[in-house]
């Protein structure tokens, strides 16, 4: 195989899953089609001139036969679909998706890419946030489009609110990993510390629900699951205090916190966000520069940590699950309110309960074939006092259902527990390697079951990008994994010895 091949192949699928966000993150079709233009060209030049195309291991083997036939019966779908032009757009999202997922799968074999694939991806994140926050900080140098849906909320380049949240959200999760993963250099611990703080910040300014939760979730999964439980602790609270306070200054500052069509940002506000966004994440940075003075030693909880952070945050989400319904009452299948608002993240209300019961019904009448791809908006318009036209059952998982029945959600399932199964496979490999995607992908998967995150490629190629890498690493000779991880943990053990001085010497 030429040499690099794998490599430039790689680069190409980082560098396009960023590209996409800022053509309306992929979701029409010039884009899509040149994306998937691009992305079947990838899979003749692998198929060509790579050793090994094809994933070895079951875990992989079972993700790329799910997401294969998910295609195929997609495309079988057009013959009882309603709407064909909507299932075309599904079949070019999914040849899309397939076709990338194939080509990752071979180009992350490189030795080198564990090492850059979630720097690149949290690089890729910061480029789309940071874009999304330029207008907020420098409104007379920047004017973006604004869409009067959004009402103010941060939008660009994506041109969907919850899309821009899950992307800087992703973001965040693997800024955090890197904050706190002992085997990167201090410098890069540094850098992602500070980039988290804006990521937070974008993601706070979407005023996304679904997006913060997806952050919480991720970030638990992480600090359960990585190896150096509290170096990854360290390295979450330094992105997230200083992005809590960045958010918190953003609510006292109008035109930062909310920017609508026709209104003009304020140059004082702006500069003043900047300079505080600025003087945060060096803060992150310094954080995660410095090491602690004195190991802390964690107490014995009797139980593996995993089970005690997943087990504590279960409680905490039913407590407040219980609290909100006193306080609030039964939840109402409307928006609570309307635009950038705070309040909005008080409360449970969503029309999101009325979109997730029609997908049922239509899912409980058409229960083995479904009514075809693209066949939920023909439904949606039945609903009366709709509270729009939206076609989408925001959930990945509740329209296929609905559009492809059983067969079509056994195919999405069989996808997305051979990647879980892949993600498990690494762990247990390589915890270390296995904890960031794991981490990320909880966030995505999460997501995907509260909005349309798969009709927008910008969101959904990076998480393909990762379950791909999961595989990928997956794969390689035990030995080969254990020399690596064993490499790169060798400075922070010989940091640890110094710390602790010389070793006694033993009698004879």
């Amino acid at each position: 195989m030429p040499p690099g091949l794998l490599e430039v192949c790689s680069a190409v699928l980082v560098a396009g899953s960023t590209a996409l966000a800022f053509f309306s993150g992929g979701f029409f079709d010039p884009p899509r089609l040149a994306a998937g233009v691009v992305a079947c060209a990838l899979v003749v030049v692998t198929a060509l001139f790579a050793p090994r195309p094809l994933p070895t291991s079951t875990p992989g083997r079972v993700a790329l036969l799910g997401l294969s036939l998910l295609t195929a019966w997609t495309a079988l779908s057009l013959t009882w679909a309603p709407l064909g032009d909507r299932a075309q757009d599904d079949l070019q999202r999914l040849v899309l998706y397939l076709s990338f997922f194939v080509v990752a799968l071979t180009a992350l074999r490189g030795r080198r890419t564990p090492r850059w694939l979630e720097p690149a991806l949290a690089l890729g994140a910061l480029v789309v946030v940071g874009y999304g926050l330029s207008e907020r900080l420098l409104p007379e140098l920047v004017e973006l489009d604004r869409s009067r849906s959004a009402a103010g909320r941060l939008e660009q380049p994506l041109t969907y609110w919850n899309a821009f949240g899950l992307v800087a959200a992703l973001g965040l999760v693997l800024c955090a990993r890197l904050a706190g993963d002992a085997r990167r250099g201090r410098g890069l611990r540094a850098a992602a510390a500070a980039a988290g703080v804006p990521l937070g910040l974008g993601v706070y300014l979407t005023f996304a629900r679904g997006a913060l939760a997806a952050v919480v979730l991720g970030l638990l999964v992480l600090v359960a699951l990585a190896p150096a439980g509290r170096a990854q602790l360290r390295g979450v609270l330094a992105i997230v205090a200083p992005a809590t306070a960045a958010a918190l200054v953003a609510s006292a500052l109008p035109s930062v916190k909310s920017l609508e069509i026709g209104e003009r940002g304020d140059p004082g506000d702006g500069v003043l966000m900047l300079v505080v966004t600025v003087l945060l994440s060096a803060a992150a940075a310094a954080i995660a520069w410095t090491r602690p003075r004195r190991p802390l030693r964690a107490p014995s909880l009797g139980v593996s940590r995993p089970r005690a952070v997943l087990g504590v945050a279960a409680l905490v989400l039913v407590a407040g699950g219980v609290a909100v319904t006193l306080l609030q009452g039964a939840p109402e299948g409307t928006s609570p309110v309307r635009g950038a608002s705070p309040q909005r993240l008080g409360s449970i209300d969503t029309n999101r309960y009325r979109y997730w019961e029609a997908a049922g019904e239509t899912f409980a009448d058409h229960p083995v074939v479904g009514i075809g791809s693209g066949g939920f908006a023909v439904e949606w318009l039945k609903v009366r006092d709709r509270v729009d036209i939206s076609g989408d059952a925001h959930s990945i998982y509740l329209e296929t259902a609905a559009e492809l029945g059983v067969v079509g959600l056994a195919f999405l399932l069989l996808f997305v527990g051979g990647i879980g199964a892949a993600v498990f496979r690494l762990y247990r490999l390589d915890p270390a390697a296995g904890a960031g995607l794991a981490a990320a992908l909880a966030a995505w998967a999460f997501h995907a079951g509260l909005d349309w995150d798969w009709e927008m490629p910008a969101a959904t190629l990076p998480a393909l990008l990762l379950g791909a890498a999961a595989v990928a690493w997956s794969e390689e000779p035990t030995g080969v994994a254990e020399d690596r991880h064993r490499a790169a943990e060798a400075p922070a053990i010989a940091r640890a010895a110094s710390d602790r001085g010389p070793a006694p010497e033993r009698a004879v």
